[in-house]
């Protein structure tokens, strides 16, 4: 990766962590979850509000890492408008371009891309995906619901 692309990704993670989009929480969410990474700290909760089956809002509180806040930053933004199976599809997608052994192909998504310089750091990788798992339980129905990463 060239310098120049990594110092975009930079900026594009350290924005996202200054100013996320779609930070605070919601008023009667149809679905939330606690997420939790005890081995570096970082604390999430995902709001979700369903309109039949697509997600018509998503909102986040988070106290963690640039790369997490970042992330859910990213997320919520993502997912919007999407029903529940193309967010499925699309947290796939996602954590399987963060895990995948080959290089995967580029990200539709300039600025998530941004988030697969994880890939170089192994231990950063449950950063990156703790907001989408825990959006993933939130999908999981009224109530809260608790995910934890290790």
């Amino acid at each position: 990766m060239s310098t120049d692309l990594r110092d975009l990704y930079q900026e594009i993670i350290l924005e996202h962590s200054r100013k996320p989009k779609n930070s605070g929480p919601l008023d009667n969410p149809t679905g939330e979850a606690q997420g939790n990474n005890p081995l570096c700290g970082d604390r999430i909760t995902v709001y979700i509000n369903l309109d039949g089956d697509r997600i018509a809002d998503a909102r986040f509180e988070a106290r963690g890492c640039a790369i997490s806040v970042a992330s859910a930053s990213m997320m919520t933004e993502i997912v919007k408008g999407m029903t529940v199976g193309e967010a499925e599809t699309a947290l796939q997608r996602f954590e399987g371009h963060l895990t995948a052994k080959e290089t995967p192909e580029l990200i539709e998504d300039d600025e998530l891309a941004a988030l697969m310089g994880v890939r170089e750091f192994p231990t950063r990788i449950k950063c990156a995906t703790l907001p989408w798992h825990t959006f993933r339980a939130a999908l999981g129905g009224s109530g809260k619901n608790d995910v934890t990463t290790e």
